[in-house]
């Protein structure tokens, strides 16, 4: 039998074990991501709210898109008083997409509206020669 700790008066076993930071991902909850398949293209859009368009930067390298978004956390605020709860991200993200090393950076179009970055990446064809199959034998 396994003991997990209560960490609420609501006993709930499940939600208290997938609550557990081992099974949370907090690169996903920053950046929720949807990527849709067409004919011709991948579309990727990406919630990034509170972002503003000159904190984001793309760039590919060896086959991977890598988008990088920063928020400012040195805002100074004019109301004095502590936070009492602070659950709104402040600083630096970033979220990588194998995109194939045929896509060049002039492929890739992107915009961004309503805390939406919209990336469009045309399907291309990778020129490479695929190795022969071969079998394995399995022994008795």
């Amino acid at each position: 039998m396994m003991m997990i700790p209560r960490r609420n008066n609501d006993f709930d076993l499940f939600g208290d074990m997938f609550r557990d930071p081992f099974f949370t991902d907090d690169e996903s909850k920053i950046m929720k991501t949807d990527i849709k398949e067409k004919k011709d293209k991948y579309i990727i859009d990406i919630d990034l709210p509170g972002y503003e368009k000159e904190n984001i930067k793309m760039s590919v390298e060896d086959g991977y898109l890598t988008v990088n978004a920063t928020v400012n956390s040195n805002k100074e605020e004019k109301e004095e008083g502590k936070f009492v709860r602070k659950e709104r991200y402040m600083g630096s993200c970033s979220r990588s997409f194998y995109v194939g090393e045929a896509v060049e950076s002039e492929d890739i179009k992107a915009s961004f509206k309503n805390g939406t970055l919209k990336i469009e990446i045309p399907k291309k064809d990778e020129k490479k020669e695929l190795p022969e199959k071969k079998y394995i034998p399995i022994d008795d």
